[in-house]
């Protein structure tokens, strides 16, 4: 029987995923991250344009980047795709025979076919995918049908890929979000008996729940590299669709034994291998530690922290605080290499230190739909492209309404932890 672990909610278990990883991972947490997640799924990358994407959210600010490794490796599934050549109005009521990948690649119509064989008997609408490019290692393969089981139509979508075993990504994928950013019902990881590890998520497509879509997950690894990630909704389309019914139409297990399919392992062994992947390093979560540690001993005298992130993330971090007037969240990026983006980053406005340290300040709403939220930031960047960017913001979270009319930190003691020589340490 496979042994289960559920996420404690009060144990910050990811900072971010990107994002998410965030990720979505489990999705982004609001408008400016459903913007970088749509760019990523359309191109259908899934390893090194994630990297890119998440310095990239970073540049622009805020929690985007966050969200982006909270989320993991949620992000892998498609939203949209091009099509596999089917009628989007074709239905069909008796699923495809289930096909096994070979050694000459995977066609897009096999994904779909695939998939269908795969769920319970019901009709099938509007399918997408893309089969395995041998061009391009980082195009994912990736199936989205329409099923109906005569209980209402449901999205359900299915993307695999290669990660590197013991890798960041492949610890990511099976992660719970941290809540900070991405809110959800529920988080449970499962050790299959073949040792694989699968993580299913049962969330919001919007976190703010403007809309009140929901989004279930299953995230598994293999102890080779096989990633399966399937999303289901409780609507045909993931975003600007009707509620059709109560609940996604699979169940925890049914979602769990989706991704575990064999099948999917056969499509995984069919990509060709990306020799960059081999040059990911290990995980280190000293590293996300360490930086926890520098942004706790920056915090003024009179500010509790009574929050953190875990410690998966040597770039980013945060603490939250509460002086007795409410709790405050504060975050934290620290990147080296940003020259190139200095001039998106730092324009009217921005000051120039002696030593010629570029400073930016900023007050305005906050970015992920929290009542009355405001973020207040401070933005360096030294010579070398050595970069420090520090936002506090007035409620513990940017999904939650604003618990105190500003942050708890002043723009002056954002500066001052912007600019501390600590972080070169």
């Amino acid at each position: 029987m496979p042994v289960e672990q559920r996420h404690n909610d009060s144990d910050s278990s990811n900072d971010q995923a990107f994002e998410a990883r965030l990720a979505a991972a489990l999705h982004a947490a609001g408008d400016t991250f459903e913007a970088d997640r749509g760019a990523l799924v359309a191109a259908g990358t899934v390893r090194g344009r994630r990297r890119r994407l998440r310095r990239r959210a970073t540049v622009l600010g805020g929690a985007a980047g966050v969200a982006l490794a909270g989320v993991g490796g949620a992000l892998l599934v498609p939203w949209s795709g091009s099509s596999s050549g089917q009628s989007p109005s074709a239905v069909r009521t008796i699923p495809h025979p289930v096909l096994s990948p070979t050694a000459r690649g995977v066609t897009p119509d096999e994904m779909i076919n695939m998939l269908e064989g795969l769920l319970p008997e019901g009709k099938f609408g509007k399918p997408q995918g893309r089969g395995v490019d041998a061009s391009d290692p980082l195009v994912a393969p990736y199936a989205q049908v329409v099923y109906d089981d005569g209980h209402g139509a449901a999205a359900i979508s299915v993307s695999v890929n290669r990660v590197l075993p013991g890798g960041n990504e492949a610890r990511q994928a099976t992660q719970c979000p941290d809540k900070v950013f991405i809110p959800y019902d529920s988080c449970v990881t499962s050790h299959l008996p073949d040792a694989s590890v699968v993580t299913v998520l049962k969330g919001y497509e919007y976190p703010d729940r403007r809309v009140d879509t929901k989004l279930w997950t299953a995230n598994l690894v293999t102890p080779d590299g096989h990633h399966v990630s399937v999303s289901e909704w409780n609507a045909a389309a993931e975003k600007d669709a009707p509620i059709s019914r109560d609940q996604p139409p699979l169940s925890t297990e049914q979602l769990k034994a989706l991704a575990a399919a064999k099948e999917w392992r056969g499509v995984v062994d069919a990509i060709p291998e990306d020799p960059r992947q081999t040059q990911e390093p290990p995980a280190a979560p000293d590293d996300g530690r360490r930086t926890r540690q520098i942004l706790t001993s920056l915090i003024p005298k009179g500010l509790k922290v009574v929050g953190h992130a875990s410690d998966d993330d040597g770039q980013f971090t945060y603490v939250v605080v509460d002086d007795g007037h409410g709790r405050s969240l504060v975050q934290i990026n620290v990147q080296p290499d940003m020259s190139d983006v200095a001039e998106q980053l730092f324009g009217d406005g921005s000051e120039t230190l002696a030593d010629g340290t570029r400073v930016a300040e900023h007050k305005g709403p906050g970015e992920k739909g929290g009542d009355g939220v405001v973020m207040w930031t401070a933005d360096t960047l030294r010579t070398d492209g050595f970069r420090v960017v520090v936002s506090a913001f007035n409620s513990g979270s940017q999904m939650t309404p604003a618990t105190r009319a500003t942050p708890a930190l002043t723009m002056k003691q954002l500066r001052a932890i912007a600019l501390s020589p600590k972080w070169r340490s």
